[in-house]
């Protein structure tokens, strides 16, 4: 079936949230900030928000494409699961090809209970194959809660709510090396074209200035999106992203050829064409904060998700390391959002505990005070995030409401959008190989996209 079914996201919303984005992450210069905040959870001495079962005895496996310091903080929040229903909790990594992972445990007999996709067409291909546990009275009742209507549309299929949408990124920031900046003295750019007369100017200082993570696909579809939304509005991003209009369409010869810019200029890239096409996106990030006054590159195109990277070299979030809007390609900046939707694979009880305790408060606070992680859930006390930089960019998503544009990619069919060395991850590689083919680039995308989006 084909995904990317248009779910409730509000057509006019970019200008605001990216205002909201722009005013707060000007105001925020500093990586401090007061934890705490409402929910109750591990460390934060409240009583708990929302009533669990008890689960003694019970086994619950969860699977996410989360390593690293990622999986690191969701392990804490299903620890807090445990703590407070007594179930035993396996989570299972499952690789980027989550739904390949998912469909051979269906077919082996053995799915996990709950999943954490990142792609709004695979929630969409499960529930149309049965795959998917509608949410229970619970969960229900706290998405309606604590979720603007747009998160809960987006986790629907045909009028059934399936999925709480546990985890959210902001997919149109750049994040860059202030030292690199200030010894440039080149400032934060708001155009695109401003964008790459600062690139120039930090490769004429002798820093590399575009860290681009093109081992793994989907950071090229991201840098795509932005564009795209940016360029030739909303409505067309929508049409684009159902393929009411074909990828050999006029906007994407011209976002293609814009992005082309830099992708043109290997000498605006960390590492060349080659080297970006080797560079996986923990590495894109790592590499931009590292190595003193001479870093391997001085930006990179990121969610807010790569705080997490980040906190792993010396560099720290506000000061060391900051932050900007995508630039305006057209007339208004673009907000591109992403996210990770809890659904149930089996019909249990410890499922839907779960997922009940995902859509509250007390979940989403544990990890927004390790940090790496932005919430959806607009009932949060912005307090509990770990620092400010992070607190702002979550006020502005959930200032937001159902103002946004969710990852055009994620909403595709998988095979299409969300596939390693397939679809639009290896097309959009292939282009970042050879940038001046647009035609060729045009041409692949749309075969792919129309053998995808028939079935």
């Amino acid at each position: 079936m084909g995904g990317g079914r248009e779910r409730g996201v509000g057509r006019a919303g970019a200008a605001v949230v990216a205002a909201a984005l722009a005013v707060s992450l000007a105001a925020c210069g500093s990586s401090g900030g007061a934890k705490g905040g409402g929910g109750g959870s591990k460390g934060g001495g409240t009583a708990p928000t929302v009533r669990l079962p008890s689960l003694k005895g019970e086994k619950l496996q969860v699977t996410a494409v989360w390593t690293g310091p990622e999986r690191e903080n969701f392990s804490k929040v299903l620890d807090e699961f445990e703590k407070r229903t007594g179930a035993a909790v396996d989570f299972v990594p499952s690789g980027d090809d989550m739904a390949g992972f998912v469909g051979s445990k269906i077919a082996g007999g053995g799915p996990p209970d709950v999943a954490m996709l990142q792609q709004v067409g695979v929630l969409n291909e499960f529930a149309e194959k049965g795959w998917l546990t509608p949410l229970g009275a619970g969960a229900k009742a706290q998405l309606a809660k604590n979720y603007a209507k747009g998160w809960r549309d987006l986790g629907a299929h045909k009028g059934t709510a399936y999925g709480v949408y546990f985890k959210a990124g902001n997919k149109s920031l750049v994040w860059y090396n202030a030292q690199a900046f200030d010894n440039a003295g080149v400032k934060e750019p708001k155009s695109w074209r401003e964008f790459v007369t600062v690139a120039q100017t930090l490769a004429e200082s002798g820093v590399e200035p575009v860290s681009v993570g093109g081992a793994d696909g989907w950071t090229l579809t991201d840098w795509f999106e932005n564009v795209y939304l940016s360029q030739a509005g909303p409505e067309k991003y929508d049409q684009l992203a159902q393929h009411r209009i074909k990828w050999t369409d006029p906007t994407v010869k011209r976002a293609l050829t814009t992005l082309g810019q830099l992708f043109g200029r290997k000498d605006l890239l960390a590492g060349g064409n080659s080297g970006a096409l080797q560079t996986d996106f923990p590495t894109s990030v790592t590499q931009t904060f590292t190595g003193g006054d001479t870093p391997k590159a001085a930006m990179v195109s990121s969610a807010d998700f790569a705080a997490a990277n980040i906190a792993q070299t010396k560099a720290k979030v506000g000061t060391d390391a900051k932050v900007f809007p995508f630039p305006a390609v057209g007339a208004r900046p673009p907000v591109v959002t992403g996210g990770d939707v809890a659904v149930a694979l089996k019909d249990s009880k410890a499922a839907q505990a779960l997922l009940t305790f995902l859509a509250s408060t007390d979940a989403a606070k544990i990890w927004a005070q390790a940090g790496g992680f932005i919430s959806p859930n607009k009932e949060l006390d912005q307090a509990a995030y770990a620092d400010g930089v992070l607190r702002e960019i979550a006020k502005a998503l959930v200032a937001a409401g159902d103002d946004f544009r969710f990852d055009m990619s994620d909403q595709a069919p998988a095979s299409f959008g969300g596939k390693p060395g397939q679809g639009e991850w290896k097309d959009l590689q292939d282009f970042l190989k050879q940038p001046k083919d647009v035609a060729g680039t045009q041409a692949q995308l749309e075969k792919d996209a129309a053998a995808s989006f028939k079935h």
